[in-house]
């Protein structure tokens, strides 16, 4: 296909811009328009050997150098099918031979055909001594013809782009077809407005991608990313500074009733607040008292005491007249919220009873396994208002589910949501008032991080413990130190001894017996808890499991055993990371700890030493002592804040898809951007949309950001509107 440019702007198909080949290499990346290749980042640079002359090679050394093609001969191999290629060349110091193996005759015409015999060209590669003929040769060079000039030597000191390749694709095809986007970059789309660049010092979009593609060196390779970079965090803080704008013109209910629940609550809490719950109730008080819409993120380590602190905003809500709701992301932590609300409440959440406060209010759990009686007298409270606050998992979020006055919505762990969550429940105020919301993680987010990954979020932060929680040990146990996994299984028999209870956690359910020779399956929860009956350490205990595949009334009775001390033992996969509250389990033990996650483990951890008792974290794992797996559990094992663990698994795992459902895999939709290297970029491209935005709401000025925003929710999640 001929190579035909465009002269009108816009994302230029390459199916019109490039031949056949190139465009389909690119379409397996789902690169399909010039926006999208240009924009396309190498995997890493080469850089070339220095040029020197061939007098000087050593075996087994990089060559660079510019030759004279001398003979070209080509014979069949004799002891295998294919044609041997062998290439005279010479820089006038002395001779190279350029040998290529090939499976046809037409390919030693094809590479003939290249070089010619007198041509010049640029070879670069690994020199081998041919000891038979007492000789340097190159194997399956690279090589391109030139013209040996000043300029053509300094071009051959260029770093060199490697793209990612897929099967049948070659290196050469991808770096052509980048050549070709190259003359086209003039036709690029500019999100963000040439000024803006200028004003911070950055190249020009069109120079930025020539640096990234065709660098003279790397430091111009690193400022061709920058700019990139900076597009892809300026084009996110627009998103946050939109969703801001929108939700300062949306009406919201003012909550800002003092009592009679507020104070009731605060006077019968059996422990007293922290100066940090109390301080970040008050922020929060103060933000769900506007007339519009607030969006707050609570963040706090383990054991912080977010519940209470969201408690209390719920409670203000339904002084106030109107309904809270409270979703988790799984059914147990769900049925967890709803027991432990209902237990600091007391008679307060006994509206309708004869033992109910005249205060009182209803509090109902909604899930998606619910019995149908059950399902439809909850629906019915929350349809007239009888119940004050909703505790639910995503079955909340159904066009069946209407609210009476729906003020306030909190949300748990909220990594495991999306915007697009917050949308939904946010349709169902009332009179079309949109709810304030409350986002609550235990996975701390670092400053950088929450800019690009909540950057529509105000983020408070609780970082102090409530003085009742005794606090965890963690150990990292080596099980290649038999005396170690032993000692572990000790002391939680001892504990069980004490009347104490433990966790077990296992990276499976079942354990894969497909795994490569040598190596052994990552436990599973059933024959884990299979393998514990006959361990001596436990003496017997009552061991219990709980997993994804069981069914909700299976869940439910196994937590009531632990929750009334029927169970000592608990084995568990993941399910547990998060809410499970047993103030009584003191022992926490994950087995393949390497295969987890920093937040995971740090989560884990959490759901021991809760209660009067000291918590025991034991890291059980199968990496080689010294390696960077088990210096990683080493580092976790040792770091007891989970605000310095938060910038370790930034750095470990990335930050996630940032505004769509998917909350894991940066690169997903990130190319350029490393929160943790480009901080500084994130807080100017912050600065520069959002003052855009005030200026131009409906980017009626700038198209070409608007339609970067419209792609960028697509490719984050196709059922995200802009609105």
């Amino acid at each position: 296909m001929a190579r035909t440019p465009r002269t009108t702007s816009g994302s230029m198909p390459l199916s019109e811009l490039l031949i056949s080949k190139e465009s389909r290499a690119m379409a397996s990346f789902a690169v399909r328009d010039l926006d999208e290749m240009l924009r396309f980042p190498p995997r890493r640079y080469v850089t070339p050997a220095p040029l020197r002359s061939l007098r000087e090679v050593q075996d087994g050394e990089e060559v660079s150098a510019i030759v004279t093609v001398g003979s070209i001969r080509d014979r069949s191999m004799r002891s295998r099918r294919g044609h041997l290629l062998e290439v005279e060349v010479s820089d006038g110091s002395d001779t190279l031979e350029l040998v290529f193996f090939l499976s046809h005759a037409g390919q030693a015409e094809w590479h003939r055909a290249r070089m010619g015999e007198g041509g010049t060209i640029l070879v670069r590669g690994t020199a081998h001594r041919d000891p038979r003929r007492d000789r340097f040769q190159i194997a399956h060079p690279e090589y391109e013809p030139v013209d040996d000039t000043p300029a053509a030597r300094a071009q051959a000191l260029r770093p060199r782009p490697v793209y990612p390749l897929k099967k049948n694709i070659a290196q050469a095809t991808m770096r052509s077809a980048t050549a070709t986007g190259l003359e086209n970059a003039q036709l690029l789309r500019r999100p963000v407005p040439p000024e803006v660049l200028d004003a911070r010092g950055l190249p020009a979009l069109e120079d930025a991608v020539r640096l990234l593609h065709d660098p003279a060196d790397l430091d111009e390779a690193r400022r061709g990313r920058d700019v990139l970079a900076f597009e892809e965090a300026f084009v996110l803080q627009a998103i946050f500074a939109e969703r801001r704008a929108r939700d300062e013109r949306t009406p919201a209910p003012a909550l800002r009733a003092d009592g009679p629940l507020q104070g009731e609550f605060d006077a019968r809490l059996p422990f007293a607040l922290t100066a940090g719950q109390i301080t970040v109730g008050e922020e929060i008080a103060e933000r769900i008292a506007r007339e519009h819409p607030t969006s707050v993120l609570l963040q706090g380590d383990v054991g912080s005491g977010k519940t209470v602190v969201a408690l209390r905003a719920m409670l203000r809500a339904v002084d106030s007249g109107h309904q809270a709701v409270l979703l988790a992301p799984t059914e147990v932590l769900a049925e967890q919220h709803h027991r432990t609300i209902t237990a600091l409440l007391g008679d307060l959440a006994g509206a309708g009873r004869l033992d109910g406060h005249a205060d009182a209010t209803r509090v109902r759990l909604l899930t998606g396994s619910q019995r149908t009686a059950d399902r439809r007298e909850t629906l019915l409270d929350v349809t007239s208002g009888a119940a004050g606050i909703v505790i639910g998992t995503h079955a909340l979020l159904t066009e069946t589910v209407e609210f009476a006055a729906l003020g306030l919505v909190v949300i748990d762990e909220q990594h495991r949501f999306g915007v697009d969550h917050r949308r939904r429940l946010r349709a169902k105020g009332p009179e079309g008032r949109s709810p304030h919301v409350v986002v609550m993680t235990a996975t701390p987010i670092p400053r950088t991080a929450a800019l690009a990954t909540v950057g529509d979020l105000d983020v408070l932060s609780l970082r102090e413990s409530p003085g009742h929680r005794r606090g965890v040990t963690s150990f990292a146990v080596h099980e290649s130190f038999p005396a170690w996994e032993r000692r572990m299984w000790e002391r939680a028999g001892e504990e069980i001894r004490e009347g104490r209870q433990v966790f077990v956690v296992c990276p499976r359910i079942d354990e894969d017996e497909e795994v490569p020779e040598g190596e052994e399956p990552a436990r599973g929860v059933l024959a884990t808890a299979e393998r514990l009956a006959r361990r001596p350490e436990l003496g017997g205990a009552r061991i219990g499991v709980l997993h994804g595949r069981m069914s909700a009334e299976e869940k439910q009775e196994t937590m009531a055993r632990v929750l009334d001390g029927r169970l000592d033992v608990l084995v568990a996969t993941t399910v547990i990371e998060v809410g499970v509250d047993v103030p009584n389990a003191s022992v926490m033990i994950v087995l393949d700890a390497e295969l987890f996650g920093v937040s995971q483990l740090h989560q884990l951890r959490g759901r021991v030493g809760r209660g009067e008792h000291p918590g025991l974290a034991f890291l059980d794992t199968r990496a080689v002592p010294g390696s960077e797996a088990s210096r990683r559990l080493e580092t976790i094992a040792g770091a007891t804040d989970g605000f310095e663990l938060a910038e370790k698994d930034l750095a470990h795992r990335g930050a996630g898809d940032l505004v769509g459902e998917e909350q894991s895999g940066l690169q997903r939709t990130l190319r350029h951007l490393d929160l943790r290297r480009d901080a500084e970029l994130v807080e100017q491209a912050r600065e520069d949309a959002f003052a855009l935005l005030e200026q131009d709401p409906e980017l009626t000025d700038h198209p070409a950001l608007a339609a970067a925003i419209a792609d960028r929710l697509r490719h984050a999640d196709p059922d995200v509107e802009r609105s």
